[in-house]
């Protein structure tokens, strides 16, 4: 029996056999491997698409470029950091109470100093909110951790405030427009000589 032998388009290492459809082996029709088009579907002349990496990205073509080294580790522009810690219980005569170390880290132009540690009691809150209030009409002062009448010296209870009073310092201190029109706030915050009576 003979075929014809077709010319190899190169697309495939075998040489291709014309034979009639009619023709089989051991009882079984003949089937071709090749489609009608006469190539292989195991060779392609295509070439994969080329995954373009991000690092041969053209700075030029508008895409978000990577940070320099000195932007990398160069402060940001604006930090304020505000932390109420170190409750302290003191006697002060028949009395007790407690104060509150205040420590605030900044560069905003508007406070005086990069770092300050003030100590400050629960009245002196009371005293600083009502001045904020009273200058500040266009801005909502939040309120402060309600008064404690029983227990107010006890582990829990102090924790409780001074979580309450941190909130609220860091509330009003990141505030721009308290930042750059009160006259308390940078005093309150880091002058250990602040006194409630110099803004009556």
């Amino acid at each position: 029996m003979s075929g014809t032998i077709a010319p190899s388009s190169g697309h495939s290492p075998f040489v291709r056999a014309s034979l009639p459809s009619s023709t089989s082996f051991n009882g079984f029709p003949s089937t071709s491997l090749f489609s009608n088009s006469g190539a292989s579907p195991y060779v392609t002349d295509q070439q994969p698409p080329v995954r373009e990496s991000a690092y041969n990205k053209n700075p030029h073509q508008g895409e978000p470029r990577g940070q320099t080294l000195d932007e990398a580790y160069s402060p940001p522009e604006n930090t304020l950091e505000i932390e109420v810690r170190e409750p302290r219980t003191q006697e002060f005569g028949r009395k007790m109470y407690t104060d509150y170390e205040i420590m605030c880290r900044t560069n905003i132009p508007a406070f005086r100093v990069r770092y300050s540690s003030v100590r400050r009691r629960y009245s002196d809150f009371e005293a600083f909110r009502d001045i904020l209030e009273r200058e500040s009409t266009r801005v909502n002062i939040p309120q402060l951790p309600g008064k404690v009448f029983s227990g107010r010296f006890t582990d829990e209870v102090i924790e409780a405030r001074r979580e309450g009073l941190e909130r609220f310092l860091q509330i009003v201190a990141g505030h721009p427009l308290l930042q750059t029109g009160s006259k308390v706030l940078c005093a309150f915050l880091q002058d250990p000589s602040w006194n409630r009576n110099d803004y009556s």
